[in-house]
């Protein structure tokens, strides 16, 4: 069955109608889009019939039979979205070879998801992988980070860092106009806060003490990087993550510096094991934090942010809730399902995330990849974090040394990805390459001049 694709509208084919998939459908057919749903469940796609304005088909979605009947070749887009990791890697490799324009595969496990050892969206040639749980990590990372580091991490893949320092009284970089301030490797001053009021850094800037700076360099020379602006020992957030999961491993990254300080409950001794060789800089703790007296020996109600990340929505909701009444300052969960989300604030959490909901807006983010695309905010209506792609047609800033391209004034380049493993912190002879992408931070409201000089 093919669907006609009208003007900016697409054409999408979903495998799986859990919760995912159906939350897929929900806000992809919101914009106009053409759905069509496969699932071997027909209970499931009858409930998705009667709520939304989709085609549905009873069939197993790695079978090019049934691909070709819903018109996967046709397709714009297709998401593989069922429960088990194998099937959406099958099922997406077949709908790509069968000539869907692009393909998502949802995988749960690590294995698939990581690219250390195979690179199995590569292999397969599905366009990209979505992990809900990594999403969902990265999204409560980034309620306790400042989202535009995050974002930058998560562009970089960990290689490349952004923080914000406070300048401190013996800095060496108190009175020196920043074109005479040399930083150790290829690090960037992206932006500085002065009496609460953030500015973008120029040539001639000079800074002073009790400033706060945004700073992006790779990980590697960071500590070195530090050291120049403030030379105090970092504060630190302590945190207490409840279930020994992927999501909290993933969390537990996310957060790794100098700013936190994370315990870890895991019941199971085994597991725990395993996670505190995995995680060295994480005190892992082998107790039931849900049926013990364990939190009150941990002193969670001195704890900055309590985070429950089992399995279990309901375990979940009742471990936060009561850390939240012994004290703990900001209490988080993970909710699989929807159904227990209005129940929240009678019970005092403060934050609730849900895998679903993380991976439709990656989703989203991947199926909207235009040339410019806002990644976050570093001071809001100031400064910007900019995703930029490189395309064969922008002459004028291809195989040019950077310090050579016209660039919107005030825009610093913080980071290029080259293929797609390759990320670092360009220097001034630096060149980009058709197909790079590069994370630009600069003005607000300069995407049209960054669309302009990208081609």
């Amino acid at each position: 069955m093919d669907v006609p694709c009208h003007g900016n509208d697409m054409n999408i084919v979903i495998c799986g109608a859990g919760e995912v998939g159906r939350h897929a459908a929900e806000v992809l057919s919101a914009k106009s889009n053409s759905i069509t749903i496969i699932d071997l469940d027909e209970s499931k796609l009858a409930q998705l019939d009667e709520a939304l304005d989709v085609r549905s088909m009873v069939g197993d979605g790695t079978h090019p039979s049934v691909l070709n009947d819903v018109g996967v070749a046709g397709c714009d887009l297709f998401v593989a979205a069922t429960n088990v990791d194998s099937v959406n890697l099958l099922a997406a490799s077949v709908a790509k070879r069968l000539g869907a324009e692009q393909t998502i595969a949802r995988v749960h496990h690590s294995a698939y998801f990581e690219r250390h050892s195979f690179d199995y969206g590569l292999h397969l040639g599905i366009d990209h992988l979505v992990c809900p749980e990594n999403s969902t990590a990265l999204d409560i990372a980034s309620a306790l980070r400042s989202p535009g580091a995050l974002a930058v991490e998560r562009f970089a893949q960990g290689r490349i860092e952004m923080q914000r320092l406070t300048v401190s009284d013996d800095s060496k970089a108190i009175g020196l106009p920043l074109m005479e301030l040399k930083l150790p490797g290829q690090a960037r001053l992206c932006a500085i806060e002065r009496n609460g009021q953030a500015m973008l850094p120029e040539a001639r800037s000079v800074l002073q003490q009790g400033d706060v700076v945004t700073l992006v360099g790779d990980a590697g020379d960071f500590s070195r990087v530090r050291e120049v602006f403030n030379t105090a020992k970092v504060g630190r957030s302590s945190v207490i993550i409840i279930g020994g999961t992927a999501q909290s491993v993933w969390l537990c990254r996310a957060l790794h510096s100098p700013f936190f300080s994370i315990r870890l409950f895991e019941p199971d001794a085994d597991r725990a094991e395993t996670l505190a060789e995995k995680l060295p800089w994480v005190t892992v703790l082998a107790a039931d934090a849900v049926n013990s007296d364990a939190l009150v020996e941990e002193r969670v109600d001195q704890v900055d942010v309590f985070a429950a990340l089992t399995e279990d929505d309901e375990t979940n909701i009742l471990v936060a809730a009561r850390a939240k009444s012994m004290g703990a300052r900001t209490a988080i969960a993970v909710l699989q399902r929807g159904t227990y989300l209005h129940l929240l604030e009678h019970v005092g959490i403060d934050k609730a995330f849900s895998p679903r909901v993380a991976a439709v807006t990656e989703i989203q983010r991947l199926i909207h990849q235009g040339t410019v695309r806002l990644l976050a905010s570093l001071a809001e209506g100031v400064a910007d974090v900019f995703e930029v792609h490189v395309s064969p047609k922008a002459d004028a800033v291809i195989d040019k040394p950077l310090r050579e391209v016209t660039f919107p004034a005030r825009c610093i380049v913080a980071a290029i990805q080259r293929g797609r493993d390759e990320v670092f912190v360009p220097s001034a002879d630096s060149h980009l390459e058709p197909g790079d992408t590069v994370v630009i931070i600069g003005p607000a409201q300069i995407q049209k001049d960054l669309r302009k000089a990208f081609g």
